[in-house]
């Protein structure tokens, strides 16, 4: 039996063993239910998800296909409900983390494998950018996506999720002194992250020839800035401001937000590009992929290494 067998079988087994408890257990109810009625939630949902689940562990493709696309649209309604009424918010905590299990589990299934690579098609796509643009457009473009990409995901998503948080009622009350703690701890993280992905991001525009783009990729590989100290240094940043964002909005939604983030590029994204680099740039890449780690920073390399330009993480 496959993985993704494997988890469908797990998630049927979760989901009746769940039906069971929502008409005994009141708090198992209230909190993923809040007042809806458990008798019409369960004439659709027991087959679409419980069956469907275990006819997709049993082999039955079409099965998968039903409970991955049932799971994600019980997720989005119930956050709505959640929304409207501050109810069933663990109910939609819980429902979106089987709708990753479900998608991961249906490309198991169908594919036999996970697509990462599709996270690098379409405007995601890796190129380089146009040699022939000097280092002022390289780096207005770069400012450019720093402005966007950090305001979306650093300004514009956290705060939805931390509303969200609050709205379905899953903020924890916080003494006063760890509140303070928490935000003097992120702005201090917030400052040296962004004072971080600033230099990295510099030295990628003004010594590579490119920008943090996917699609326009610096040209040559350098090691220079945060670069000689680890391989990773934007994508290390990001990650540390998304956690200083949540310490700021005393979120622990946000953190987990930035902390799946960290797990998604380590585990899709970073494969795809080191294989990028190390096809474009060989020999030079390999050497300093030995050299320098890819998360925890070291002693810069020598200045006299080989390569020039810097090696790009992708934000």
């Amino acid at each position: 039996m496959s993985w993704g067998r494997r988890y469908f079988a797990v998630q049927s087994i979760a989901g009746a063993a769940w039906w069971i408890a929502v008409p005994t257990v009141d708090g198992v109810r209230t909190a993923t239910l809040g007042s809806l009625d458990p008798a019409l939630v369960a004439v659709v949902d027991v087959p679409l998800f419980v069956v469907a689940s275990a006819l997709a562990a049993l082999g039955v493709r079409a099965a998968a296909l039903v409970a991955t696309v049932w799971t994600a649209l019980v997720a989005v309604a119930l956050a709505a409900w959640a929304t409207w009424t501050t109810e069933a918010g663990v109910g939609v905590l819980v429902m979106l983390g089987a709708t990753v299990g479900s998608a991961l589990a249906l490309a198991l299934v169908t594919l036999s494998r996970i697509p990462t690579e599709w996270s690098t098609t379409g405007p995601l796509r890796f190129r380089t950018a146009d040699p022939r643009a000097g280092r002022r457009r390289h780096v207005l473009g770069t400012v450019l996506q720093i402005t966007v990409f950090w305001g979306l995901f650093l300004g514009v998503l956290p705060l939805v999720i931390a509303a969200a948080e609050h709205r379905w009622l899953l903020h924890p009350a916080l003494p006063g002194g760890v509140v303070i703690a928490a935000v003097v701890t992120g702005a201090v993280v917030l400052v040296a992250a962004s004072a971080l992905g600033i230099a990295s991001a510099a030295a990628m525009s003004t010594q590579g020839a490119g920008t943090p783009l996917p699609s326009a990729m610096p040209n040559r590989l350098v090691i220079a800035g945060p670069y000689r100290s680890v391989r990773n240094p934007m994508a290390l940043a990001g990650i540390a401001q998304g956690v200083a964002v949540g310490l700021l909005l005393t979120s622990w939604m946000v953190v987990a937000y930035a902390l799946a983030g960290a797990v998604v590029w380590n585990w899709v994204v970073r494969p795809l590009e080191e294989a990028d680099l190390e096809h474009r740039f060989g020999d030079d890449f390999r050497r300093y992929a030995a050299r320098v780690r890819c998360w925890v920073p070291r002693r810069p390399v020598p200045a006299s290494a080989p390569a020039d330009a810097i090696s790009p993480p992708r934000r």
